[in-house]
């Protein structure tokens, strides 16, 4: 994986061309005055996996809900 350092401003004026490096693979290191500061990286998706009736039996709802629902 290619990395390429910046400094803030030169951040700040290509964000948008930083942005799709860091889409095509890249890391983005932004530095001030020659210390990183930050990092870009690509931000990936998180799965999350459903369990439905995984809360069967844990929760109870009171007959005062359905009356004054319904």
């Amino acid at each position: 994986m290619a990395t390429i350092k910046v400094n803030i401003y030169e951040a700040k004026t290509n964000l948008s061309k930083l942005l799709e490096d860091v889409r095509n693979g890249k890391d983005v290191i932004i530095a001030n005055r020659g210390k990183a500061v930050a990092v870009l990286t690509a931000y990936k998706e998180k799965v999350v996996r459903r369990n439905p009736g995984s809360a069967k039996g844990k929760i109870k709802i009171g007959t005062r809900f359905f009356k004054e629902i319904f």
